[in-house]
This record gives C-alpha cells, sequence and structure tokens, in this order.
C-alpha cells in the first residue's frame, strides 16, 4: 500500500482543522454531534457499515445538511480519525501537566493507566480495532495510526528517560516500543473493568510491575 507522506498528512490535517476553525459555534456543536454518531456506527458496525445516509438517519438530519459538514465518507473517517487522535493526545498532554513535579514513577504509571483504560472502555476498544482493521487498506487510516503509534512511543520514551536517564537513546526507544506494544497488545484480552474488576485489578496490578521493571532496569 502505499502511504501519505508527513507532509501531505499534515496538510490534511491542517485543512480539516481550518474547516472546523471557520465554522459557527452552532455549527461546530453540530459537527461533534455527526462524529459521535460515526463514533458510535464504526465501533458497532465497522466500516461497511458506517454509510453518509446512515450517519445523516441517526444523527436527525438530512444527508445534503450532512454533506455540508462532510462532503463524502472519507471526509467523515478522516475527521472521526483526526479527533479520536487528538483526544488521545490531549490526555496525555493533560497527564504531563498535573503530574508536573510529582515523581517520575507516578507519572509513568498514570500513563500506563491511562493507556489501559482507553483501550478497555467498550466503545474505544471497538474502535481501535476497526482503526487498526483499515490501517491495513486505507492509506489515511495507515499514516495515522502511524502518527497516534509515533505520538505514544514518544511519551512512552520521555517517561523512561525520566526514570532511567543513563539509558542511550536506543535502548530507551526499544524499550518505549515494547512498553507500547504490551499495553496495546492486552486489547485482545477484552478485559471489562466494569464487569469484571477482580480480573482488571489483577491484570493492571502485573501490567505496572512487568512496564516498571522494562523502564528502570539497567
Amino acid at each position: 500500500m502505499t502511504r501519505i507522506s508527513d507532509n501531505s498528512l499534515d496538510q490534511s490535517l491542517r485543512a480539516l482543522r481550518n474547516k472546523t476553525s471557520t465554522t459557527t459555534e452552532k455549527g461546530r456543536g453540530r459537527a461533534h454531534d455527526i462524529l459521535q454518531v460515526a463514533r458510535r456506527l464504526l465501533a458497532s458496525e465497522g466500516y461497511a457499515g458506517l454509510s453518509m445516509r446512515r450517519v445523516a438517519g441517526a444523527a436527525g438530519m438530512s444527508l445534503s445538511n450532512l454533506q455540508h459538514y462532510y462532503g463524502s465518507k472519507e471526509q467523515l473517517l478522516e475527521a472521526l480519525l483526526l479527533t479520536t487522535m487528538d483526544a488521545f493526545q490531549a490526555k496525555m498532554d493533560g497527564i504531563a501537566v498535573a503530574m508536573a513535579g510529582r515523581p517520575q514513577v507516578e507519572r509513568f504509571l498514570t500513563t500506563v493507566d491511562m493507556f489501559l483504560d482507553e483501550i478497555t472502555e467498550p466503545t474505544m476498544h471497538a474502535l481501535f480495532f476497526e482503526i487498526w482493521a483499515l490501517a491495513s487498506r486505507h492509506p489515511f487510516a495507515s499514516s495515522l495510526m502511524g502518527k497516534m503509534m509515533g505520538r505514544e512511543r514518544k511519551a512512552v520514551h520521555g517517561l523512561i528517560h525520566g526514570l532511567n536517564p543513563a539509558l542511550d537513546e536506543d535502548a530507551t526507544m526499544e524499550r518505549a516500543v515494547l512498553i507500547v506494544a504490551q499495553i496495546q497488545g492486552l486489547m485482545l484480552f477484552r478485559l471489562d473493568r466494569h464487569a469484571r474488576p477482580a480480573q482488571y485489578d489483577a491484570v493492571r496490578a502485573s501490567l505496572h510491575k512487568v512496564l516498571l521493571s522494562l523502564a528502570t532496569a539497567p
């Protein structure tokens, strides 16, 4: 598959943001509502079920009105993936701000917990699986997923460096890759923190121990 270059992807992201910035406050709220509907449909029905007509119907609007905000299914998907990535990034940034001055161990484990909460929330869990599937055949999804994973690795890299500054750059990044991979791999087990809280807490405790050991080992 041909991948979109970083420059092309960045131009697409800026175009989508600029479109939102020129919309009225009411329009931005409507666009947000549309994306929430699309998010639920993508998570429950998959890409095949994400038709413009179905989104319009679920959002209580006409197809032509929906197309005023998102001209095609591709544009809707791009906006949905972009907002998902931005929301995830905002959570990582929020942790960095909230934990400023706190021990590095606390920052590390708080970030791990955020990742775990994200991948075990039912809608987000289904959404991530669908995005992974899309990334194998949809150029924008592939590039965006790569960018999202790159941000995760960068965030974890910084946390590892704070915990273990003696590690060289290559070793730090290798561990960041492994940590992100282990967290993402837990999606396969379909942990449910609400239905099976004891199991979730046990996995969470084990994850803390394993990942902290990986991050701090000489």
